[in-house]
């Protein structure tokens, strides 16, 4: 199990899904470092299937939450396995969806970018 995320691609404030929203039942990760599939949300996508746009590739990501806001939602440091995929997508303000299987369960915007495409 990974315990820190040392030079993160990114920082991101991911807000999770309650369990009646379709998002995980146990609440947020307690891992030090999450690892889960992702997809970038591009532009104005309509959505086929609920949560996941339809041109979007599924990428392997990491979080490793750093604080917790007011509003409940986590600051994370956020990197990904295969870096050079994501790495142009990688903007301030863009979303990434953080799927289990085929649910959403948490949404991250993107704040800070550490690496350049």
């Amino acid at each position: 199990m990974m315990k820190k995320i040392e030079d993160p691609a990114a920082e991101a404030v991911v807000s999770w899904r309650s369990a009646e929203e379709g998002g995980r039942r146990s609440g947020p990760p307690t891992a030090p470092v999450y690892a889960a599939t992702a997809v970038f949300v591009r532009g104005e996508d309509e959505e086929p299937q609920p949560g996941r746009p339809p041109s979007a590739n599924h990428l392997s990501v990491l979080l490793e939450e750093t604080s917790v806001r007011e509003d409940g939602s986590r600051v994370c440091k956020v990197d990904f396995l295969v870096r050079d995929l994501a790495t142009p997508h990688l903007v301030p303000g863009g979303e990434i969806l953080v799927m289990e299987g085929p649910r959403v369960v948490a949404s991250a915007l993107i704040t800070t970018v550490h690496v350049r495409a």
